[in-house]
């Protein structure tokens, strides 16, 4: 059996709609915090188990029977993410658990300026420090955040921003297609494995392409880093939030994110979408 938790979101609801296409519903279980949400799963078939990656007890009942585990990261903003997916893993590993998969991300590093980065390196150590076989999935930075990471330019007619450097932008509907892959392999690959398209570019060269699909100049600037959190935070937006986005920032500045693998291509069978598929539907959010 195949367990999948967070699959009333985008990415991981993605992926189990991809294993329905190769499985019989009987063979696959969602386990979420509120499995109301996950209905259209239940109505096909699908065995659905609620779990909170805060109540470790209830995991190891929600992961029983799992031959194989997808966890994704948490994305809850006032949780403790770390002490959270180490109940996770504790619970696979209480659990019988044969292989657990984790949506990591790409640049994962305890000296990234990414937090997220930070908190994905050490639940790969949980990982590595359970027993359990496991494999993480070290996803290239998802290509529809560049709706709202490129700011406001439609009207301010500028990309300014705090640091700039290369980015392997990956669309999310490929992570998601190339992780019901993983888990369908015989023998899936241990350890880290990068999911990222085939080109990385800066912010910069995103701005050239930008401009060429408006059919006007939009210019481009770096800011100074407190300057531009000031004038974020002046605009409204919450000072936490934007100090977080600062550290994506300057972790593209400093190469976290550079580096491309053919491993997504091979998954899909197909070049994987790409930057520029990404930038057609941020001038399309525009009209």
């Amino acid at each position: 059996m195949i367990t999948i938790t967070g699959a009333t979101g985008a990415l991981n609801g993605a992926t189990a709609d991809h294993l329905l296409d190769h499985l019989p519903a009987s063979r696959l279980t969602v386990v979420t915090r509120d499995p109301a949400r996950a209905a259209r799963f239940a109505e096909r078939g699908v065995t659905v188990r609620h779990g909170d990656y805060d109540d470790p007890a209830g995991l190891v009942e929600a992961f029983a029977g799992s031959d194989r585990l997808l966890l994704v990261s948490s994305n809850d903003p006032g949780g403790d993410t770390v002490r959270q997916h180490r109940n996770a893993v504790q619970a696979a590993a209480s659990a019988g658990v044969g292989h657990v998969f984790y949506t990591s991300h790409q640049g994962a590093g305890a000296a990234s300026p990414f937090v997220p980065a930070q908190h994905h390196a050490t639940t790969e150590d949980l990982l590595a420090e359970s027993g359990l076989r496991w494999t993480s999935l070290r996803n290239g930075f998802y290509a529809h955040s560049l709706q709202w990471l490129l700011g406001p330019w439609p009207e301010t007619g500028t990309v300014a921003l705090p640091a700039d450097g290369p980015v392997s932008w990956t669309a999310r509907e490929d992570a998601a297609e190339a992780a019901a892959a993983l888990l369908l392999q015989e023998t899936p690959a241990e350890g880290p494995v990068t999911i990222t398209a085939t080109a990385a570019p800066t912010f910069g060269e995103l701005t050239d392409r930008l401009a060429e699909r408006v059919g006007r100049d939009v210019g481009f600037r770096l800011v100074d880093a407190e300057q531009w959190v000031g004038g974020a935070v002046a605009a409204g937006q919450d000072e936490r939030m934007v100090r977080f986005l600062l550290g994506m920032y300057e972790a593209a500045a400093g190469g976290w994110f550079a580096g491309t693998d053919p491993t997504l291509r091979t998954l899909l069978g197909r070049e994987p979408r790409s930057a520029d598929d990404a930038l057609d539907a941020v001038v399309a959010g525009t009209r």
